[in-house]
């Protein structure tokens, strides 16, 4: 089946700092990148007790390393240009006042007042002087990480495990960076996954039930980006355990039940955060999409009007065609694509329906996101039909695309019909044996 293009949407308490109970990261961390000997005099302590930072040295001017001798059909490495006022191959960090403490201290202290650039000086002195230091190489990542200093971010952090896989600190610090901080994509979100799993698992080992916890957040949140409802619901309620009150797991929670089709319980979870001021318009989108499932469509617009007035980026208007409209778009679009593919679906019917009947989303386990935008009905063509596939009279394969579904998941009418045509393709692709890894794989996902 085909789901909507992935998207963060709500963006938990934990990516934006509101001080709930999951606190996954100090929020407002800073960061730069640097040189060693830059790096080394970022951070000045105000006492003598605390070490000294070596003396400032002028970075060499930026010369392009000799490059070995290559086969002619190599291209040498790329110069990069010189230097100028306006754009310096360099930018030091100010010096900052240590305050008596350690590098590495004084960046907790900055990071927790909310002095990023602050706190990634002394981070970034901790780790020239220490090299080899874990912690040090953590707090500078997420230093960067909250500057959107992502690439230099991820560094940190690979080095940072790359020192002490185990690291709680750092796989924290790794997870929050793929799952929350970077625009979500399946590769970012499964890389997240993995460091918040490890995370969670080493901290549970170790009795660490605090940092158990986040980790069990932060993978609430990815595994629901990733579509596994299920998990995402166990490491959810793993958490309400603890902290019933949590109002970025109930809100996983309740995302993982709507996605699982239990959609009673869905229902009643996000009434639970109508008045939430963060999730309120995401639980108004939410019950929108329950009660027109239900065919309570006034009151279903009641809520999803609630939640383009609060929320209007994350919920535009849908482009809504009429539902003639939308059948010749898609009969259109299916007579332009190529030969084979149309010789492929020329017995197989391609139906229209607002959004998928629950007959069609709980036939399997785990059950279809309400959310998908197509969906495939039966076996391959290398395979033969069953005779349930065809009870009831209804044709061995077909193809369906949901129009409500679509108009929700694009902005303009010209995306809309890109993704029609996408949905198709997608689609085309199970009739013709191909699975959702191997249509992700070229791009149909």
């Amino acid at each position: 089946m085909a789901q909507p293009a992935k998207s963060r949407g709500f963006a938990p308490s934990s990516a934006r700092g509101s001080g709930t109970k999951l606190q996954l990261l100090p929020p407002g961390l800073s960061s730069a990148l640097l040189l060693c000997g830059l790096l080394a005099c970022s951070c000045k302590p105000s006492t003598p007790a605390a070490p000294e930072c070596p003396p400032c040295q002028q970075a060499p001017a930026a010369v392009a390393p000799a490059t070995p001798a290559t086969p002619p059909e190599t291209p040498a490495p790329r110069t990069p240009p010189e230097p100028t006022s306006s754009s310096p191959h360099v930018t030091p960090l100010a010096v900052r006042d240590a305050k008596g403490k350690l590098p590495l201290d004084a960046a907790r202290d900055y990071a927790d007042d909310h002095q990023p650039a602050k706190a990634l000086s002394c981070a970034a002195q901790a780790s020239a002087l220490y090299p080899n230091d874990v912690l040090a190489h953590t707090e500078r990542g997420n230093a960067l990480a909250a500057l959107e200093r992502y690439d230099e971010a991820k560094l940190a952090f690979t080095r940072a495990l790359a020192i002490d896989p185990d690291s709680l600190d750092a796989l924290l610090g790794a997870a929050h960076l793929y799952g929350v901080a970077l625009p979500s994509s399946r590769e970012m979100d499964e890389l997240a996954s993995l460091y918040a799993e490890r995370g969670f698992d080493l901290a549970t080992s170790q009795h660490d039930e605090d940092t158990a916890l986040q980790f069990a957040g932060l993978s609430a949140m990815i595994f629901n980006d990733l579509g596994q409802a299920s998990d995402a619901l166990e490491r959810a309620s793993f958490v309400l355990t603890k902290h019933p009150r949590d109002a970025d797991c109930r809100y996983e929670k309740a995302v993982a039940l709507f996605e699982l089709c239990r959609f009673d319980e869905a229902k009643a979870a996000f009434k639970g955060l109508l008045d939430d001021a963060d999730r309120g318009p995401h639980a108004h989108h939410h019950l929108g999409l329950l009660l027109e499932r239900e065919g309570k469509l006034p009151e279903a617009e009641k809520h999803f009007t609630a939640a383009r007035t609060k929320a209007p980026d994350d919920f535009p208007a849908p482009v809504l065609l009429s539902a003639e409209d939308f059948e010749k778009e898609v009969k259109r679009i299916v007579a332009s694509l190529p030969d084979d593919m149309r010789k492929d679906t020329r017995d197989v019917p391609i139906a229209v329906e607002d959004v998928p009947q629950t007959d069609d989303l709980t036939s399997g386990d785990p059950p279809l996101s309400p959310t998908i935008l197509g969906l495939f009905r039966g076996p391959p063509l290398n395979e033969a039909c069953e005779p349930a596939d065809t009870e009831g009279g209804r044709p061995c394969r077909s193809v369906v695309v949901y129009r409500k579904n679509l108009a929700r998941a694009v902005k303009t009418k010209d995306e809309l019909l890109e993704q029609i045509r996408v949905t198709l393709l997608h689609e085309i692709g199970h009739l013709r044996g191909e699975d959702d890894f191997e249509l992700a794989a070229r791009g149909l996902e």
